[in-house]
């Protein structure tokens, strides 16, 4: 079998690729040796910008089942019928971590979905976690410093953690889930993924749902101890990858039940609690999981960094019969997410394997770095809209409801009745003793080296949620 011929990247044969081009055996290298620059040059720029935040992560392709008829409450061609199949791509990731970091570390993990649907792409960019640690996407920034490098010590800084947090009463929902057994998810196999946010569904009668998404692991949660974390970091820094890629490799493919809650547009107003608060959950009492669908993961990428790093996830891609919600960290995600790709990955990176269409792709977007598919090549003329050079066109069919606001335009006040610590106490609550326990001890560890004074507010938060949530704190403290 012939092998295949070794070229230059413009496709010239190379005679050798194993000596430089000298002046004699000992004599200095020649800067004609051009294979010896592109080698070189190329290296240098092998490396992409991480993403800010979830930079490590594991992802695998796979497919979407519809199992339950919600042609009621979507038009989204993806639910059409029971039985219907679409191809998907999905990667999960730690939310505070560099690329180098560990797998198994107490941090909350992305939960990231791309459905390749006949209606172009959807993206579901959620969490394992029903909530977030703010509910505006004004602090967002100021909350990942925090889980950052300090700028003087370039070390994480529990002080600037816990700072932070306990100024930030909304957070505590989100802190109590962080710090309790669901910290440590044992693999990306064995956690439960949400929307978190609220999205809305719309039907072909104009009507309007808002909706959480809740995709349940069918193979159980699993959860590691800080302890039992620790002794798989000593031996191994890539568990969640050597889990997820092998399970898929020996056929084991894993799956998620797909739920969505979904509540009436009119009693967004009607709820005490408000439901585009990323910080809160919804009553499953009040708005039961309705089935949808499966999801399962059953075909490793031939290539990490073509289909995983180069996965560009954003809640800005959205198809008709799926549409937002007044959700402040949702708005401020619409345009952040689309933008961290721009800027990473360049101008065209929808046009990338892993984020390519299967969908007919027509806009009037021009020119740009990369602009290696066509440009305008077939017609020519129709490089701008309106046109009678017959561009593509816009179609009224898929126009979405009206999305209903009201209200001045002002540095908005809460007035939520829930307040910020019912959901935290209630979830607490919950616990049994032993997690109780648990969650107390992790909680001690995480404020390893933080200043009495940021502990003792911290303190006050708990006990706001639950005196008997403050009390073991302090216990495990020794205060």
């Amino acid at each position: 079998m012939s092998k295949k011929k070794l070229t230059t990247s413009a496709g010239n044969p190379l005679a050798s690729n194993q000596k430089s081009i000298t002046a004699g055996q000992r004599g200095p290298v020649l800067i004609q040796d051009y294979q010896l620059l592109e080698k070189l040059a190329h290296q240098n720029r092998e490396r992409i910008p991480e993403r800010v935040v979830h930079a490590k992560g594991w992802g695998a392709y796979g497919t979407f089942t519809v199992t339950n008829d919600i042609t009621q409450y979507s038009r989204a061609k993806i639910f059409s019928q029971i039985g219907k199949q679409t191809r998907m791509l999905a990667r999960f990731s730690t939310v505070a971590g560099e690329m180098g970091a560990a797998d198994v570390e107490r941090d909350v993990r992305g939960f990231a979905l791309k459905f390749y649907t006949e209606e172009g792409n959807w993206d579901m960019v959620g969490n394992n976690t029903p909530v977030f640690f703010v509910r505006d996407g004004y602090k967002f920034p100021d909350f990942i410093h925090t889980q950052k490098r300090h700028p003087r010590t370039n070390l994480r800084s529990n002080e600037a953690m816990w700072d932070f947090w306990s100024l930030t009463p909304e957070s505590l929902h989100q802190v109590t889930i962080l710090m309790s057994d669901r910290g440590i998810p044992q693999t990306p196999m064995h956690m439960h993924g949400f929307s978190s946010h609220t999205y809305s569904f719309w039907n072909n009668n104009g009507e309007r749902f808002w909706i959480r998404l809740h995709f349940k692991t069918q193979q159980g949660i699993k959860n590691f101890t800080n302890e039992e974390s620790e002794k798989i970091n000593g031996k191994t820094r890539e568990y969640y990858q050597e889990q997820l890629y092998g399970a898929i490799e020996k056929g084991d493919f894993p799956q998620w039940k797909v739920y969505a809650q979904i509540m009436p547009e009119e009693e967004a107003t009607q709820t005490p609690y408000n439901p585009f608060d990323l910080t809160k959950v919804w009553p499953h009492s009040d708005y039961p999981l309705v089935e949808i669908g499966l999801m399962e993961l059953n075909e490793n990428p031939s290539n990490y960094f073509q289909h995983i790093e180069n996965a560009a996830f954003s809640p800005s891609n959205v198809i008709p019969g799926i549409g937002f919600s007044p959700d402040k960290m949702l708005q401020a995600r619409i345009f952040s997410y689309a933008d961290a790709h721009r800027y990473r990955l360049g101008t065209h990176y929808e046009m990338l394997p892993a984020n390519h269409a299967v969908a007919e792709i027509n806009h009037y977007h021009k020119d740009g770095a990369m602009r290696f598919f066509d440009n305008f090549n077939e017609n020519p003329d129709a490089y701008y809209e309106p046109n009678s050079k017959n561009g593509p066109v816009e179609d009224h069919s898929y126009l979405e409801p009206p999305l209903k606001i009201e209200g001045d335009a002002t540095r908005y006040e809460e007035n939520d009745t829930y307040g910020d610590f019912k959901q935290p106490g209630d979830l607490f609550r919950l616990f049994s003793t032993e997690e109780k326990e648990r969650l107390f001890n992790n909680i001690k560890d995480a404020m390893a080296g933080v200043s009495r004074e940021v502990i003792e507010r911290q303190l006050k938060l708990f006990d706001a949620a639950d005196p008997e949530y403050g009390n073991g704190v302090r216990k495990a403290l020794g205060i």
